[in-house]
């Protein structure tokens, strides 16, 4: 399986590239700020052929690049239904103190083909499998993606901003929750085998089992605390 990985953008926005190997098909992962050439680059690079764009949630820097990602190859974008608003409405999804920074630089609205997600459901896309977990907590219509195990690789994990290294996503913006979040943790996250890589929205790789070990809001929530500290600032 080939994964290439890039940040994007003022906030390093991580956008995935994953096909079976190159020269085949690809899905692309997050195009999110300023991510669209560095997208065409990883396909010419791979000699990769894009069917979907997935998103794990709504916030610009993961959205901003969908529909000229999206209108180049003509292929479908895929959200979670609570965050689809974003995609045409990000000053509301941000604040105004952000979001007003940013919409003048900015094409926003949806690519003309999007897919709603649903939780539990597997996306078959490009000869891969995507299982997908619905993990409010940053935003109400955060979602995760999982790829099985095989013989060759471990299970991959695409967190967006659930997981990072050593962290967890803010949930100070509109549609954040803490509680959320720390529930998306115990549910999605504590039950992922610790040989599991952890692919996030933003920062380097890690795995379930170095989280577990180190992370403090995934070791909070394994030993059962309930509510701890606001979430660090991590991502949009």
């Amino acid at each position: 399986m080939l994964i290439a990985g890039f940040p994007a953008g003022a906030w390093g926005t991580n956008c995935y590239l994953v096909a079976p190997a190159a020269g085949e098909e690809c899905v692309i992962i997050d195009p999110g700020h300023q991510a669209a050439q560095g997208v065409e680059e990883t396909l010419r690079k791979h000699r990769l052929k894009p069917v979907a764009v997935v998103l794990t949630h709504g916030h610009i820097d993961h959205v901003a690049s969908v529909v000229p990602v999206c209108g180049a190859h003509d292929v479908p974008a895929w959200i979670h239904p609570a965050d689809r608003y974003m995609m045409s409405d990000p000053e509301k999804a941000l604040g105004r103190s952000i979001g007003a920074q940013l919409l003048g630089e900015l094409t926003v609205g949806e690519p003309d083909d999007l897919k709603e997600l649903s939780d539990g459901s597997t996306l078959h896309l490009a000869g891969l499998e995507f299982s997908v977990a619905h993990a409010p907590g940053h935003t109400k219509g955060s979602v995760t993606f999982r790829m099985p195990e095989t013989s060759e690789i471990p299970s991959v994990f695409f967190s967006g901003d659930l997981l990072f290294a050593g962290s967890i996503g803010r949930t100070d913006l509109p549609g954040g929750d803490h509680a959320e979040m720390l529930d998306s943790l115990a549910r999605v996250c504590l039950p992922l085998d610790d040989s599991t890589v952890v692919l996030s929205g933003h920062g380097p790789q890690t795995t379930i089992g170095q989280e577990r070990a180190a992370n403090p809001y995934l070791r909070e929530v394994a030993a059962g605390q309930g509510a701890g500290s606001p979430a660090p600032r991590r991502g949009m």
